[in-house]
């Protein structure tokens, strides 16, 4: 296994990181964790040199963290570093801060956390959690020794991630990063910006949620075929996000033994800057190819923006695209209802036409955008 200095922190994690918000489970039901095979993985992860374990207070409905807890309690606490997240969304009070880290600390069973994260943050979250002080609060952490490390997840756009970043003397950042997903969110621009103030950078959703590591259609398998080189579908994506000099470590959220076997066999071969012109242009093929699956013609020009209702129309008609290039409405459904302001919402539109005018590709913005909300609200698990 190798390892990458995590930023500030003076710590080396593991390039693969063990994500527990997709552990095995026991008949479809998030909270049944299956502790005997969970276990077994994270023995092996750990054997392997995996050393960064990424949980969150909700995932699992709340047992990730319980059962790392657990696990590590029989002498594999001191072989890891443990990283976890305050739920920016439920904090309410300035109390709240410490109520919730200390429960992570007895759920986890342990005194410390190396690495602490702000959950998902966006810009009401933000807002919120910086007017109740904690900046401050992180300060206290770090100062009496309950956390080692600062860092913040992120879901909202470039410049608010800027902002972020340059707010506090952070060691490290999450970003979502994947051959598909280059310029959305904070993208391979904020990667950069972050990673040259000296942050460390971990990566979250490399797969795009399992989806880049599929068996591919026909039409992406050709293009497979027809590379230099012989690679999984996955290893072509978790390659392609190693190849980057800024990343720190990469999430995947493993729930088979065979998953953990080849992650880390692609581990050991990765490396920057390692992939050939060839190699890309393959990727960047297969990446067209699925594009293509697009239903609204948006390119992300921004021309209709800023929506004078604050609605984010390129982003929701990413997220509904979304839908359609993968076959999956779960993980856009996700995006839409949880990550996303309330104010950018699509139903916030007063159809004032502004934006239809301004509109390049002549999509009919408010028609679309009715449609966007109604696909996107559905929970496909109802």
């Amino acid at each position: 296994m190798k390892y990458r200095k995590m930023g500030r922190s003076g710590c080396e994690v593991s390039i693969l990181g063990f994500g527990c918000m997709r552990l095995p489970i026991i008949g479809g039901d998030e909270a049944a964790i299956d502790v005997p095979k969970a276990d077994r993985m994270l023995r092996s992860a750990i054997d392997k040199g995996v050393n960064y374990l990424d949980t969150a207070y909700p995932y699992h409905k709340g047992e990730s963290e319980k059962f790392l807890g657990r696990a590590l309690s029989g002498g594999l606490r001191d072989k890891v570093h443990l990283a976890t997240k305050l739920p920016s969304w439920a904090v309410e009070t300035a109390a709240d801060f410490d109520r919730f880290l200390n429960e992570q600390l007895e759920r986890l069973q342990t005194d410390h956390i190396e690495f602490y994260l702000l959950h998902a943050l966006k810009a009401d979250w933000w807002d919120k959690l910086r007017h109740l002080g904690v900046l401050e609060f992180l300060d206290r952490a770090i100062r009496d020794g309950r956390i080692g490390a600062a860092g913040f997840s992120f879901h909202d756009e470039l410049p608010l991630f800027k902002q972020i970043v340059d707010a506090y003397d952070w060691s490290f950042c999450q970003i979502q990063y994947n051959y598909m997903d280059e310029q959305i969110q904070a993208g391979r621009e904020g990667l950069d910006y972050a990673a040259d103030r000296g942050l460390g950078v971990v990566i979250m959703e490399p797969l795009r949620g399992g989806h880049l590591a599929r068996e591919s259609a026909p039409d992406i398998q050709k293009l497979w075929d027809a590379a230099p080189v012989r690679r999984t579908p996955a290893e072509w994506a978790l390659r392609w996000v190693w190849d980057h000099p800024g990343v720190t470590s990469v999430l995947s959220g493993m729930n088979e033994p065979a998953q953990l076997e080849e992650n880390c066999r692609i581990a050991d071969q990765a490396s920057p800057l390692s992939l050939s012109d060839q190699e890309l242009t393959v990727i960047g093929q297969v990446r067209d190819t699925l594009r293509k699956r697009i239903k609204v013609p948006c390119t992300a020009c921004g021309y209709c923006m800023p929506c004078p209702s604050g609605v984010n129309i390129p982003r929701i008609f990413n997220l509904y695209n979304d839908r359609f290039i993968y076959g999956d409405s779960g993980f856009p459904h996700r995006m839409y209802t949880i990550t996303m302001n309330a104010a950018e919402l699509a139903s916030n539109c007063t159809r004032c036409g502004l934006c239809e005018k301004h509109c390049p590709q002549h999509i009919r913005i408010m028609d679309m955008l009715e449609e966007c909300h109604r696909t996107l609200s559905e929970n496909p698990d109802d």
